[in-house]
């Protein structure tokens, strides 16, 4: 669950993307120029540590928001999943779909998994940080769920206040 400073895409422009909410409406990380974004990457909807995290993170959207910080959330589930999900756990931030594993694969979270002595594909849960300039600020890789959300919101905060 700690920032990572080595990793690859620190200090480095966000890879850019656009893909289907919840409603099959199109996001894309231009869209939230000038604006920080917590873009966290989850294995499915509706398993315990993914309904949990969605849930801290919606508990969380206004402290996000005043920090001038936008929420979302992406895994490989379809957009209909998605909003059955965001319905059932009165989510409030957006949930984008990469079928495709477009996003997945340049933030470099979709990767070979073991389950069981079986050996897949799959979102290792992930989040990144990203200016609102397009730079992605902070990494986090393999997290667990608990406490994060507040970790990514101090962060936020620090390098915020730091005028970054």
């Amino acid at each position: 669950m700690t920032r990572t400073s080595t990793d690859p895409l620190l200090d480095h422009q966000a890879p850019d993307f656009c893909l289907p909410d919840a409603a099959g409406e199109r996001a894309c990380l231009e869209d939230y120029r000038g604006r920080w974004v917590v873009l966290y990457a989850y294995p499915r909807d509706g398993t315990p540590g993914c309904t949990l995290e969605a849930r801290l993170f919606s508990d969380a959207l206004e402290t996000f928001e005043a920090l001038n910080a936008t929420v979302l959330g992406v895994s490989s589930d379809p957009p209909e999943k998605h909003a059955a999900f965001a319905r059932k756990h009165a989510l409030r931030h957006r949930l984008l779909s990469d079928q495709e594993h477009d996003l997945l694969v340049s933030y470099g979270t979709w990767k070979e998994k073991k389950l069981y002595g079986k050996v897949m594909m799959g979102t290792e849960r992930s989040t990144f940080l990203i200016d609102p300039a397009g730079t992605i600020r902070a990494v986090w890789r393999r997290v667990k769920v608990p406490g994060h959300p507040d970790a990514v919101l101090e962060t936020l905060a620090s390098l915020s206040a730091g005028g970054t």
